[in-house]
């Protein structure tokens, strides 16, 4: 009797993991809404076309759709100072503070058959927030850096992308980390500073271009520390004229 529920028990095991290799997970988590209404905030596995597996990412369900978050800083906890090769694959807890990771947004965006927004959302830390929306959003490939699309904005938070002054559009530009410059620095001229690079002044990764009034992947300052720091949260067109680094910031997409 032992061996012979042993053997059922291991012909369960290997139908468990046929079922799951052979299971189809949802492409976003807009899709995951669109199936089911009632599905709820929180972490699915998604497999985006062109993915050789499916990873996990959180999804924000909202009565406009299902958003996939790639984007969260809410504290010190997890520094975003990272290389390349973090930033790429991605790091932290999708749960928590985390980069989904460059090369999972780029094959999310990279079809045809779908449209993507960006939305930013930003909160400071007098209890106030404010987001920023863009169409026609995508990532290009690694060999292009990943570089940035955006299409037409609409929000409260004011077009940082684009600049909060002429000359410093981000939109068309890759993605630089401390040990890979993408940015339009050759040098950039501060007064009577000459920055060769944008990260070591601004930190983390971004789409630096000259070098831009958008970067919410420097280092987090806590409250009465978070203004007039060169690093930090910053959406410029935002919180002004000072440096003003935001309590707290989401990025994350949806498609149409």
């Amino acid at each position: 009797m032992r061996i012979l529920l042993t053997y059922c028990g291991l012909v369960s095991m290997l139908l468990l993991n046929v079922s799951v290799q052979g299971a189809v997970f949802p492409e976003d988590c807009s899709q995951i809404r669109k199936q089911s209404q009632r599905a709820h905030s929180g972490v699915y596995d998604i497999q985006p076309a062109g993915a050789s597996a499916p990873f996990k990412a959180y999804c924000e369900m909202r009565v406009d759709g299902g958003w996939t978050v790639f984007q969260m800083r809410t504290g010190a906890s997890l520094s975003f100072d990272k290389d390349w090769a973090a930033y790429k694959t991605g790091f932290g807890n999708p749960m928590k503070d985390h980069w989904l990771g460059l090369e999972k947004v780029y094959l999310l965006t990279k079809g045809t058959t779908k449209r993507w927004t960006l939305r930013v959302d930003l909160w400071d830390f007098e209890g106030g927030n404010a987001y920023a929306e863009y169409k026609n959003f995508k990532l290009g490939d690694e060999q292009s850096a990943y570089k940035l699309k955006v299409g037409e904005y609409r929000g409260t938070a004011g077009d940082a992308i684009r600049g909060a002054y002429p000359g410093i559009d981000q939109n068309g530009y890759g993605f630089s980390t401390v040990d890979r410059d993408n940015d339009g620095c050759s040098p950039c001229i501060f007064g009577d500073i000459a920055i060769m690079d944008c990260v070591s002044i601004d930190g983390g990764g971004w789409w630096y271009s000259k070098c831009g009034s958008a970067s919410l992947n420097g280092e987090w300052h806590p409250n009465g520390q978070n203004v007039g720091w060169s690093s930090g949260l910053h959406w410029l067109t935002w919180r002004g004229p000072d440096s003003y680094s935001a309590k707290s910031t989401r990025m994350m997409i949806k498609s149409e």
